[in-house]
């Protein structure tokens, strides 16, 4: 990656690493390559609930107008409905502004292709290189030819409507706990469940421009597990702050992860005669116990780095459909062009009604193997992944567990944080391990 553009486009403190300033610039760089010489001649912009999401989105339809493309406003969306709306309005190109599941101080820009993706590293090194050449040689039109903003009133109508038109699921009967973040997801969510039938209890639902991903959402989902308990609801389910992710709690409040959401939803695929290649994309990081449960069902398994543009990736090379991550964050191509928690939910919710299971049930498909992960802040990535001291401390550790787990160490590519991630049957060794791996890169 670049110097702007990380693992999922340009992310940094709002007003400070990530200026207007920046915006702008990344609008008129944007708007040059992506909508130049076609004939859309228009971009959309979405945002999620940081107090941040105003200013920037001034500055990047500023940016993407000056350049002489008219500005389509979305306002708060969810990512994933950024990229179908991109599709369905037919504009040149997307643009989200937002930092996921990052603190509220934090903020994002990426963009969209025409058809709803995002973009490959070739065309943001592109559009990284005019930024930084401080967009020298994009024109200024005047007049007439200088973009319009429109406000796209009906956003959330059009992709309700999608998303509800994914499953053939009537979801009455169902009592559902939604943790909405406090972000993107607060609007549509609980929207699109209700309108399937279900009796649902909306949580962080209210957004007051600070409070996104606070104590709640898919990082934080403690209070959606007691929510589940104490209105007696059949499952939870929790986003995060742009709703490209989704967990779920079980109704005794056990959390379900991304893990299990897959591991339920191929099988059912594949029962139905509906999983691509049968083949499922998942990253380092996915549990040991989802490769034992998907081999059993005569599923294959591709890995990848971690990030969900890698699992798009391998989706787009090898034809498969179906992938995501441990996190939640969980692609179904039959569906949407990235990953889309709604939709997720949406098929999970599907396969309990269709096999009539509760969702601990469903769950106890795949056992998960204990699994240690602990964030590392440092001041240079770069330093600690390339120590031989490191190399050499996770060489001796993993011999130590005589072939019977892993240990994962790598960067965040989106924070200034190291994951130190260790796996097995013996959570006292992986206490040890991981706590003493922390040390050595305390000390790096």
């Amino acid at each position: 990656m670049g110097k702007l553009f990380g693992t999922d486009g340009v992310r940094g403190v709002a007003n400070s690493e990530l200026s207007p300033e920046l915006a702008f610039k990344l609008g008129r760089a944007g708007a040059h390559i992506l909508a130049r010489g076609g004939t859309n001649t228009r971009m959309v912009i979405g945002k999620d609930t940081r107090i941040s999401g105003d200013m920037l989105e001034a500055a990047l339809a500023a940016g993407i107008c000056s350049a002489g493309i008219d500005v389509l406003m979305l306002g708060v969306m969810p990512t994933p409905a950024i990229a179908y709306l991109t599709r369905e309005l037919k504009a040149a190109a997307g643009v989200v502004i937002s930092a996921s599941h990052n603190p509220v101080d934090d903020n994002g820009i990426k963009f969209f292709s025409s058809s709803g993706y995002k973009l490959p590293d070739e065309i943001e090194a592109d559009i990284e290189a005019l930024v930084m050449d401080d967009c020298d040689g994009v024109p200024l039109p005047i007049g007439k030819g200088v973009g319009r903003s429109y406000r796209v009133h009906d956003a959330v109508e059009r992709y309700v409507g999608f998303a509800r038109g994914t499953v053939e699921t009537d979801l009455s009967g169902l009592k559902i706990v939604v943790d909405c973040a406090n972000g993107a997801a607060y609007q549509v969510a609980p929207r699109v469940f209700s309108e399937l039938g279900a009796e649902v209890t909306p949580i962080y639902n209210h957004p007051d421009g600070i409070n996104i991903n606070d104590g709640c959402g898919s990082t934080h989902p403690e209070a959606l597990m007691e929510a589940v308990i104490s209105t007696g609801a059949d499952l939870g389910l929790a986003h995060d702050g742009d709703a490209d992710r989704v967990l779920a709690v079980d109704a005794n409040g056990r959390l379900v992860d991304g893990d299990q959401i897959m591991v339920i939803c191929a099988r059912h695929l594949k029962e139905k005669g509906l999983l691509a290649k049968n083949t499922v994309v998942v990253t380092v990081m996915s549990n040991l116990g989802l490769h034992l449960a998907l081999r059993d069902s005569g599923i294959q398994v591709v890995e990848t780095k971690v990030g969900d543009r890698y699992v798009l990736e391998e989706l787009l090379c090898t034809g498969a459909r179906f992938g995501g991550e441990q996190s939640g964050h969980i692609i179904s191509l039959d569906h949407n062009t990235t990953g889309d928690g709604i939709i997720t939910a949406l098929q999970l919710l599907s396969v309990l009604r269709e096999s009539g299971q509760p969702l601990d049930k469903l769950a106890a498909q795949m056992e998960k193997l204990p699994q240690l992960l602990v964030n590392k802040p440092v001041s240079d990535k770069n330093r600690v992944m390339n120590s031989p001291v490191l190399a050499k401390a996770i060489k001796e550790f993993e011999l130590a567990m005589g072939g019977k787990g892993r240990i994962l160490v790598r960067p965040s590519g989106t924070e200034p944080l190291v994951r130190i991630m260790a796996e097995g049957k013996d959570m006292r060794q992986l206490e040890d391990i991981v706590y003493r791996l922390a040390n050595i890169i305390q000390e790096l």
